[in-house]
């Protein structure tokens, strides 16, 4: 790309990212389980974000992280709890900030996990692998209510065990 046309925008003439700005309480409440687990998960060496939403893809991305840090890869990862990681800065987003390694599974291209913890950890650049693009399925289906949970563990299987290839890599 040639950047030597400068423009208001940015220095390569490409569009500048906007923010949109949120206003979060803060807490003092702080669950003593979630630090005794961040504590107790420290050491590990990746990090796993996961998208969260309650579509059909969030579900699988969330069933994959699961899967991938209780049961296929428990020794070297630890599955981030995202909202907590989000809205304070205690345990869970020190597991973030101090991994040697971060994936995010994203359910789809919006990537909401790792968008969230940019915000909040802005020199984050977290490994972003959107789920959707790892199975087959009809990308009509929206709601977990469209697809049987046998179809639904299938495919986070399949997105676990090919996340699980990275580290592999």
């Amino acid at each position: 790309m040639n950047c030597s046309e400068q423009t208001e925008k940015n220095t390569c003439g490409e569009k500048a990212v906007e923010y949109e700005t949120l206003q979060i309480a803060k807490t003092r409440s702080v669950c003593p389980m979630c630090e005794t687990y961040a504590e107790e998960n420290a050491s590990k060496q990746i990090a796993i974000l996961s998208c969260e939403g309650a579509c059909l893809r969030g579900e699988i991305s969330r069933q994959a992280a699961n899967l991938i840090c209780f049961n296929l890869a428990a020794e070297k990862t630890v599955r981030i709890c995202l909202g907590g990681a989000f809205t304070k800065d205690t345990g869970q987003r020190n597991l973030v900030r101090n991994a040697p390694r971060v994936i995010a599974i994203e359910g789809c291209f919006i990537n909401c996990a790792s968008r969230m913890m940019e915000g909040a950890i802005p020199e984050l650049k977290p490994e972003v692998i959107i789920a959707d693009r790892l199975y087959e399925f009809d990308k009509k289906l929206f709601s977990v209510n469209q697809m049987s949970t046998p179809e639904i563990v299938k495919h986070a299987n399949t997105v676990a065990e090919k996340v699980i290839q990275l580290f592999e890599n």
